[in-house]
């Protein structure tokens, strides 16, 4: 069965304003020197023969204005990376209803599941005017993938059912597909995600990197010029999609990096070549440039508040909004207050798979974290650090999910020291010391050290309230901040008992999504990091699952990789759901809190109210910023 999927529905509202579509311009007023001396083909020739037409009506954007730079903040050169999940450009990517569509290609269509034909755009080019073809996707997958030096780490996860990797075949020049023995659900949302699956790269370009087609003697000269191990590392280095440090790299978004690394100004200028067109056929994007600047994260909120940004969410926090909207009305801006797409604003990961064998089977235990859940007041946290704007609920999908359902964000969500106690006393901490800290099975005290990146005040606050909490039912606790990789690397090896981090990456999922989240399938999983990477490295490194709840929800993730249908699909998550929240695999504080973003009066185009996440929205990039313009 054979079943092709385009989408093109709107969930999100933006102020309803008159919409006039002009024909289509022929000049770029950024190109027009380029275009009349010839060294820029007019836009009709730039374009693919059938380019992506962004809807407009639906959601109410109005036809913009060539021009503009649009200013960024940042709080590290790594946030580069940043840059290309804003703009969203994806082989498939999810439309404002989080149903997937196509993008940089033109047409997709899925067999059974498993069989995935994907046609590309004819006349779509680089950003350096070479055709984007198969050939594209052939070097990807046989001369990187498959190759020994470049592909050490295997096909990537993503692309894996039962271990094996798929069949790949090149039909024609723009048609390519892709084929397993089973059903893959989980291969269209990496590559619609926020940081995607890339299966292609600039073939024309990495070649001369590449020992089966570069000559040797150049490649030897390059490898040493760049002060690399061997012309793996070089091309390593040279084709990164995600984080563009190198500027001579071809790339499909709709601006390119133009600035190489270190340096702490980015200069993105618009890709000529850009496959996206408005209503009236004008290429896009709008924007001339992006301009990313890297200052101290501690003084973003300070620069966003002086109007040092056009367009800013990134390392500003709900605290910060006091303070923004007193600069409103002198910094020609205005502070917007969109929902947090996270399963729970701040969570609390007990880590089943700690070293210390008498808290590991404390943590291991659903009566210990059903208690540590009810006695949190959740109610106290949001009114006291969210002003009352959020929602009290476990770690789990919010209200905007079609999977939600009230059971899920309540269960063992309220607060119940009585029965809290109870709990505790079951487990095995029913005596006290004489300040009334309870004491472990072995005699120690239960003393709880909660550890965080130590990025967040906001973070700090709430943890302070959960200090309080947790007193009341006899568990001390203290607080221990580190540098986010130390941080990370004491989780996975087991050194810590609980982590705090963001809750589900994704609380507006569908059931086409992957449930990944909710079961043991990855190392950066902080509440079973040791299981995480048993699954992911296929049973190489880690720790095989020895508790029946986390058993189930990987049994239930591994159903739904095979699943036939979107109603065998939705039962699944709805059993993961239910069964994540009952067994408290991690603790959820409040979600639907708001994020503050700084809009520039001047800009258009960008909603109102949005939802800002990681996935399935990019942040900014599902709302296309490249139809973002200045009116000035």
């Amino acid at each position: 069965m054979m079943r092709a999927m385009f989408f093109t529905m709107s969930v999100f509202t933006f102020t309803i304003a008159t919409i006039v579509f002009a024909s289509a311009a022929s000049v770029i007023p950024l190109y027009e020197e380029q275009v009349k001396a010839g060294k820029l083909p007019p836009m009709k020739e730039r374009l693919p023969l059938n380019p992506y037409k962004v809807d407009f009506v639906s959601v109410g954007k109005l036809q913009g204005k060539y021009g503009g730079e649009l200013r960024l903040l940042m709080g590290k050169a790594k946030d580069l990376g940043q840059i290309t999940v804003y703009t969203y450009a994806r082989l498939v990517g999810y439309s404002p209803d989080y149903t997937i569509e196509s993008d940089i290609a033109e047409a997709f269509v899925v067999g059974d599941g498993r069989d995935f034909t994907f046609k590309l755009r004819k006349g779509h080019r680089w950003s350096d005017g070479h055709p984007l073809t198969s050939e594209d996707f052939r070097y990807y997958w046989e001369d990187m993938v498959k190759n020994d030096l470049l592909g050490k780490k295997g096909i990537p996860t993503q692309m894996l059912v039962d271990g094996k990797g798929p069949t790949f075949r090149v039909i024609d020049e723009l048609t390519f597909r892709y084929t397993w023995n089973k059903p893959n659900p989980a291969f269209l949302p990496a590559l619609a995600a926020p940081s995607p699956l890339y299966i292609y790269r600039p073939a024309h370009y990495m070649k001369q990197f590449h020992a089966r087609y570069a000559d040797k003697t150049k490649l030897d000269e390059l490898v040493t010029e760049k002060n690399v191990r061997n012309w793996g590392a070089l091309h390593t280095r040279m084709q990164r999609q995600r984080r563009p440090e190198n500027p001579e790299l071809p790339t499909l978004q709709a601006w390119k990096n133009t600035t190489p690394p270190p340096s702490t100004r980015f200069v993105f200028e618009r890709n000529p070549y850009f496959h996206r067109v408005d209503p009236g056929g004008n290429q896009l994007p709008y924007i001339d440039k992006l301009i990313m600047s890297v200052v101290s994260k501690d003084v973003i909120a300070a620069k966003a508040g002086t109007g040092e940004a056009d367009l800013q969410a990134r390392y500003l926090q709900f605290s910060d909004v006091p303070y923004l909207k007193r600069g409103e009305k002198n910094n020609n801006y205005t502070t917007k207050l969109w929902s947090l797409g996270k399963g729970s604003q701040i969570a609390l990961f007990p880590n089943l798979n700690a070293n210390d064998e008498v808290w590991r089977k404390v943590l291991r235990d659903v009566r210990f974290r059903r208690a540590l859940s009810l006695g949190i007041n959740r109610k106290e946290i949001n009114e006291v650090i969210y002003f009352g704007l959020a929602y009290p609920s476990a770690n789990t999908v919010m209200p905007q999910s079609t999977l939600y359902k009230s059971d899920y964000s309540q269960m063992w969500a309220r607060f119940d020291k009585e029965k809290a106690n109870q709990f505790l006393d079951e487990v095995g901490l029913d005596k006290r010391d004489p300040d009334g800290t309870r004491l472990l099975p072995d005699g120690r005290r239960a003393e709880i050290t909660i550890e965080t990146a130590g990025e967040s005040a906001e973070e700090t606050d709430v943890l302070e309230l959960i200090t309080d909490h947790y007193r009341e039912i006899g568990l001390k606790v203290y607080i221990r901040s580190s540098q986010r990789d130390i941080f990370r690397r004491r989780a996975y090896a087991g050194d810590t008992l609980i982590s705090v981090f963001n809750g589900l990456d994704n609380a507006v999922a569908t059931a086409a999504m992957s449930p990944k989240e909710l079961a043991p399938t990855d190392q950066a999983q902080l509440q079973w990091p040791k299981w995480g990477q048993y699954a992911s490295t296929n049973t190489k490194a880690g720790e095989p699952i020895d508790t029946d709840g986390a058993r189930v929800q990987l049994q239930l993730y591994n159903k739904w990789m095979l699943a036939q249908d979107e109603q065998e699909r939705t039962t699944i998550w709805h059993n993961m759901l239910s069964g994540y929240a009952d067994q408290v695999f991690s603790i959820g504080t409040v979600n639907n809190s708001r994020q503050p973003v700084v809009i520039s009066n001047d800009l258009r185009n960008v909603p109102d109210d949005g939802i800002y996440a990681w996935e399935p929205t990019a942040y900014f990039g599902i709302y296309k910023p490249d139809t973002f313009w200045f009116d000035r």
